[in-house]
């Protein structure tokens, strides 16, 4: 394998000199448009007071990274940010300072804008260096097969143990020599191989100056997602919670302002409807049921009745069909309308549910002949985080009966997706996407 750390070295210290030149160009260039000599004398002085800022932060921010040469998107994002903050700090140091009065502030700012898009053009540009030079892997990536379950990478270097004659062993300084030129230049190697050889090759990996890494089914049949050594014993991490606590803050509080703004806002309607309710058969206005929240305990979840009374199912065996007789009149309107899903805005300010996320099931709820469980293990991974009034599954129009297995999996699969990566903005956008399906033809 030809040895990349240097191509490497020589692609950083390109995007160094890249970032630099399209910064002293932007501001050199509005500098000039704007008063001409004088003005390209004054703004290639602000644009080296920004340099300095401009590449401390880049180098704390991930902008010069191995990441950075992998992926585009957080190359652009990357750099970008670093501009900005740089920006927004020589203008702080500058007030501080009271030095702002020496420097046209329509200057600077033009320079910054201009800077953050010839940055970002110069990073795109520099792609086709970056694999002129590395390549597309940018790692040189080894899998030694020594016997053990197959892998394929598609950019990586594939050894069988056999052909070259590698054998690990630890009493052979032959045998290790012979590994050791074949792992020169890599950079990750990966080793398949039986469970009895696998502490030597951790040994020779960790004396080979490579990123090494060992198969292990254990991990698979886990999902572990990461391992730690403590006390002695080795440790296999399976789960990690979905939100850190910053973003858990986060979402609780848009929980709590917008479900006291909703019920504020909504409290005529929901008094209509309570009245409706009670003079369409004289029964209780809500109807509450046991449903499975996060980390699989069980919450009371608040609903407007929709059927009459004395025919509700309260562990949801048995899924409301089309033209249930069980439903009243002002039921049939406010299911169709999703109305009746608005009390659960007490549930969210209890803390029992959350605006987005995968939707409550009740206990002996069913797809096809089986309940939830039964048919998908991973069911349970679904309660990590607060279920939601609304949820990525809602959005796309997997709601209604789950009348047989696959209504159930395609659920599922949303609400992984859910919660695999969440932030407030997506939050937000299936809140408004959510108003395209209040009104469904699966709400029967």
């Amino acid at each position: 394998m030809p040895s990349l750390l240097q191509r490497r070295l020589q692609c950083y210290i390109a995007l160094i000199l890249g970032d630099m030149l399209a910064i002293l160009a932007s501001f050199a260039a509005t500098g000039y448009l704007y008063l001409a000599y004088y003005g390209l004398h004054s703004s290639l002085v602000l644009a080296q007071a920004l340099l300095p800022v401009f590449l401390t932060v880049a180098f704390y921010n991930g902008a010069y990274s191995m990441k950075a040469l992998v992926d585009t998107s957080f190359a652009l994002t990357r750099v970008a940010l670093a501009v900005l903050i740089s920006s927004t700090g020589v203008v702080f140091i500058a007030f501080y300072l009271r030095s702002s009065q020496e420097f046209s502030r329509l200057a600077f700012t033009a320079g910054s804008v201009g800077a953050l898009f010839c940055v970002m053009w110069v990073r795109l540009q520099m792609r086709a260096l970056v694999r002129w030079r590395c390549g597309a892997a940018v790692l040189n990536e080894l899998v030694i097969d020594d016997g053990g379950p197959p892998v394929k990478l598609a950019a990586g270097f594939h050894v069988s143990a056999r052909a070259f004659g590698l054998e690990p062993r630890l009493n052979d300084p032959h045998a290790l020599d012979r590994i050791g030129l074949v792992l020169r230049n890599a950079d990750r190697v990966i080793v398949s191989t039986p469970e009895d050889r696998r502490a030597a090759w951790a040994i020779i990996l960790r004396g080979a100056n490579v990123d090494g890494e060992v198969i292990d089914e254990t991990v698979g049949k886990l999902f572990a997602t990461g391992a730690r050594r403590t006390a002695g014993v080795g440790l296999l991490q399976v789960s990690v919670g979905p939100l850190a606590l910053r973003d858990q803050l986060t979402k609780r509080g848009f929980d709590l302002l917008v479900a006291a703004i909703g019920l504020l806002v909504l409290s005529p309607l929901l008094l209509a409807v309570a009245l409706a309710i009670k003079l369409d058969d004289r029964g209780p206005v809500f109807f509450v049921q046991r449903r499975v929240g996060r980390g699989n305990c069980f919450f009371n979840m608040i609903k407007f009745r929709s059927m009459s009374a004395s025919r509700e199912g309260t562990d949801g065996t048995r899924s409301t069909a089309r033209q249930d007789k069980r439903v009243t009149r002002v039921g049939r309107w406010i299911r169709r309308s999703s109305i009746d899903e608005l009390p659960q805005l007490f549930n969210v300010l209890r803390g029992d549910m959350s605006l987005v996320g995968p939707r409550p099931h009740a206990i002996g709820s069913q797809a096809g002949e089986k309940l939830f469980w039964e048919v998908d293990s991973r069911y349970w991974q679904r309660h990590a985080l607060r279920p939601g009034l609304t949820g990525l599954a809602q959005i796309r129009g997997l709601r209604g009966a789950t009348e047989c297995e696959q209504d159930l999996a395609s659920r599922l699969n949303a609400d992984l997706e859910y919660l695999n990566g969440w932030s407030l903005w997506r939050d937000l956008w299936i809140i408004v996407m959510t108003f395209r399906v209040v009104v469904h033809d699966r709400a029967y």
